[in-house]
C-alpha cells in the first residue's frame, strides 16, 4: 500500500510541476527548484525505517551530487535562447551534466 501511495504522490508532483508551467514559468520553476524528489525520499525512509542517520547520510551526499547538476540548467537556458533546436541542446545540457557528476563521482571518496 505504501508503495502505491510513493507512485500516486510522485506522479502528482510531476504532474502538478509541468501543469503549472503552462500558466507561470516563475512559479513551477520554484517548484521544480524545491528538493521535492529528496524530501519525498527522505520522507519515504523514514516512514519504512525511522533512521535517521540514513536520512542524515543521504542528504550531505545528495548536496555535493547536486552542484555539478547545476550547469545543466545553464547550457540548456543558453543553447535554446540561441536558437538551437530542443533536442539538440537538452542532449547537450544532459551530456554536459553526466560529465561533471563523472567528475563529482571520480572525486569522492570511496
Amino acid at each position: 500500500m505504501l508503495y502505491l501511495l510513493k507512485i500516486l504522490v510522485s506522479a502528482l508532483v510531476v504532474t502538478g510541476a509541468s501543469e503549472l508551467a503552462r500558466r507561470s514559468t516563475g512559479l513551477a520553476a520554484l517548484l521544480l527548484a524545491l528538493p521535492i524528489v529528496s524530501l519525498l525520499t527522505f520522507t519515504w525512509i523514514w516512514f519504512e525505517q525511522r533512521d535517521p542517520q540514513q536520512i542524515a547520510k543521504l542528504s550531505i551526499e545528495t548536496v555535493w551530487y547536486v552542484l555539478p547538476t547545476l550547469p545543466l540548467f545553464v547550457v540548456l537556458s543558453l543553447m535554446l535562447k540561441y536558437g538551437y533546436g530542443f533536442a539538440a541542446s537538452l542532449v547537450a545540457s544532459c551530456v554536459v551534466g553526466a560529465a561533471l557528476l563523472g567528475l563529482a563521482q571520480w572525486m569522492m571518496p570511496k
